[in-house]
């Protein structure tokens, strides 16, 4: 893709290293880190950090006394200062420096021949294996200061944000090590006062488990902040005296971990990233806890041209399917969770609504076979037998002998009060009625079918005393691909919150889990093309109503979804994503024609979901009025329609 189109982006290059360094030997730690720098140039990185005190190293002890080692810091600082010369990219080193008659350890940037600011570490631990108050002073009441480096006055404090000047969405707040562990981390107060980036200069040893409690104490950071949070510590060639350091980077945003390194290499680690500040700046504003939070205003902004590098690939990962979990390792669990979600608030809306029974229509179709798995986790968790869930069949006009057969071994394999009731003889009669011509299969023809089998669901609801369970997903209820007042209705739809990619997902899990009579037809279903099956079956009685073939892929649609509604992304952003993540299956203009189909069927349909049942959300994606999504159901959808057209062309010239 062109790199003109990916840089438009916007995405923020940042990196994370941990070189290999010599305890106290300056020369050969600065040039390590400007062969990273070097090499950070080179991979168009914008913002690059280093680990705490790498132009000594962290373990130099009671050698931060020699006033050797502290000129040769600021000695190879200023090398590092002089190599930035025309160089736009931001560095971020550690150091001691003397001020004032006492030690600091300090994170100095550099830029462009110049060093912007040096910030004092705050917290220092000095327990069990760290000595930090030994050496160093704490940085707490470091504010409104500067220092002398060279002939320059720079800003020195806890009280400084790096700024860019035609940005405001990036702003750099940054701490050292132990400041993040503390009770209350500076970068709250950073986050509060404007900074959507976190750099951390760390030196973390290495302990049994301690790696994976770091990640997750900076990966929640991030999410309480809102901000990317860029994390690089000390690498093994630290002394071994006492300890191990392993040089852990990582980088994460919003709650999400983006990147993380290999540990306990001999060479040296790092990582490298691109992060969405624009993002962290949209969940602030949806967060209303953030709104709530008084800005102290109390930080120095130290203004600065971020130089944006173009971009030829993208570095993060652009996933096509953000609702299928990821880890292979925790899928069981994960689907367990939510079957669970679904099956306590089917069971528990029956109890207050004190029903006798589950009535659910069975097509032999995708969605109402998880809704049927789901009625039957609700009679366990109730202590009900299957016989409870009154199972219909109701074939139409379209049904397949495929689609009937399975629908009727669905219902009795799972032990439920399987019945089947014919709908044609009532929907020609209903024809008759209103004078509509059958052989004309439009939208008449289909909604007919549809609301016939509603009326036949709810009726029988009545007639055992038990309520209607709807079966729509969530890709379905964004696109408005139900019939209104049909299957769009039910009593209560534990399906509302799954969108088609997981509702495939969560099938394929519980048939490798089941017996094997169960096991044989929802595997046949999910090999079934995804159909309404409304319209009259062809010659030998297959399907000719594809789903997919009318709107795009579900898992594209699941795709824009996400990014959308989730993300809040603006139309140009994901109809890049979109080519990225899936060029190598469509083409740019078929993936361009079915945003435009999702966003303006999303926009024309918010009728259907302003009235639609109650339902159980169980990710981080729900459409209900009462619950997560608001907007007026006759809001126009021509400003995101041109923006998205505005792009088209540009992004298919380039992808053909």
């Amino acid at each position: 893709m062109n790199p003109s189109v990916i840089t438009s982006l916007g995405y923020l290059r940042v990196a994370a290293y941990a070189p290999r360094i010599t305890v106290a030997d300056v020369e050969f730690n600065v040039t390590e880190i400007l062969s990273n720098a070097e090499q950070a140039k080179a991979d168009a990185v914008e913002v690059a950090v280093f680990p705490e005190l790498c132009i000594t190293g962290y373990t130099c002890g009671d050698l931060f006394r020699q006033p050797t080692l502290l000129e040769g810091a600021r000695v190879g600082l200023d090398r590092i200062r002089r190599w930035s010369a025309g160089v736009p990219m931001v560095l971020v080193v550690g150091l001691p420096i003397v001020s004032s008659g006492r030690l600091y350890n300090i994170a100095a940037v550099v830029q462009d021949g110049h060093i912007l600011a040096c910030i004092p570490k705050t917290f220092l631990p000095n327990t069990q294996e760290f000595y930090d108050l030994r050496w160093f002073s704490s940085g707490r009441d470091t504010v409104d200061e500067t220092i002398l480096l060279g002939d320059a006055e720079v800003p020195f404090g806890t009280d400084l944000l790096i700024a860019d000047a035609q940005n405001p969405a990036i702003s750099i707040g940054i701490e050292l090590c132990e400041d993040l562990w503390s009770i209350e981390p500076p970068s709250g107060k950073m986050a509060r006062d404007g900074a959507t980036l976190i750099l951390n200069l760390s030196a973390s040893n290495d302990l049994v488990g301690k790696a994976h409690y770091r990640s997750d104490l900076v990966r929640m950071q991030s999410a309480r902040t809102y901000t990317a949070y860029v994390y690089a510590s000390a690498g093994p060639t630290e002394s071994t005296t006492d300890m191990v350091f392993g040089g852990h980077c990582l980088i994460a945003e919003c709650g999400e971990t983006i990147i993380e390194g290999e540990r306990l290499v001999l060479e040296g680690a790092s990582v490298v990233a691109d992060v969405d500040l624009d993002r962290c700046v949209r969940e602030r504003l949806n967060g209303t806890s953030w709104s709530q939070e008084l800005s102290e205003s109390v930080y120095r902004v130290v203004e600065t041209a971020i130089q944006r590098t173009i971009k030829t690939d993208v570095r993060r990962l652009i996933d096509p399917t953000p609702f299928v979990p990821a880890d292979v390792r925790n899928r069981a669990e994960r689907c367990n969770e939510i079957l669970a979600l679904q099956a306590t608030a089917l069971a528990v809306r029956l109890q207050r609504s004190r029903s006798k029974a589950m009535v659910l229509g069975v097509s032999g179709g995708l969605d109402s076979t998880l809704a049927l798995i789901v009625c039957s986790l609700a009679c366990q968790k109730l202590g009900w037998d299957n016989e409870n869930i009154v199972a219909i069949s109701m074939p139409g006009l379209g049904t397949t002998e495929r689609t009937r057969t399975n629908a009727q071994e669905l219902g009795l394999t799972f032990g439920a009060s399987f019945f089947t009731i014919p709908i044609n003889d009532a929907v020609n009669a209903h024809f008759v009625d209103i004078s509509h011509d059958p052989l004309n299969t439009n939208v008449v023809f289909e909604n007919a079918q549809a609301r016939e089998r509603t009326q036949v669901l709810m009726d029988m609801a009545n007639s055992v005393g038990g309520i209607v369970v709807g079966t729509g997903d969530l890709s379905e209820i964004a696109l408005g691909w139900s019939t209104y007042n049909a299957d769009h209705m039910s009593m209560y739809n534990p399906n509302a919150g799954i969108p088609k990619t997981l509702v495939q997902h969560l099938i394929s899990w519980y048939a490798d889990t089941a017996t094997d009579d169960v096991a044989t037809v929802l595997r046949d279903i999910l090999a079934t093309p995804i159909s309404p099956e409304l319209l009259p079956t062809g010659d030998h009685g297959e399907i000719t109503q594809r789903t997919e073939d009318v709107l795009g892929p579900y898992e594209v649609h699941d795709f824009f979804l996400h990014r959308f509604v989730r993300l809040q992304e603006p139309m140009r952003n994901i109809a890049v994503l979109g080519c990225l993540a899936f060029g190598e299956k469509y083409r740019a203009d078929q993936i361009l024609t079915w945003l435009e189909v999702f966003i303006t069927r999303f926009m024309s349909n918010q009728f259907k979901r302003s009235c639609m049942p109650d339902g159980v959300k169980v990710g981080s994606v729900a459409l209900s009025p009462r619950a997560d999504w608001r907007m007026p159901s006759d809001a126009s959808g021509e400003l995101w329609v041109a923006e998205l057209r505005k792009s088209m062309k540009e992004i298919v010239v380039d992808r053909l």
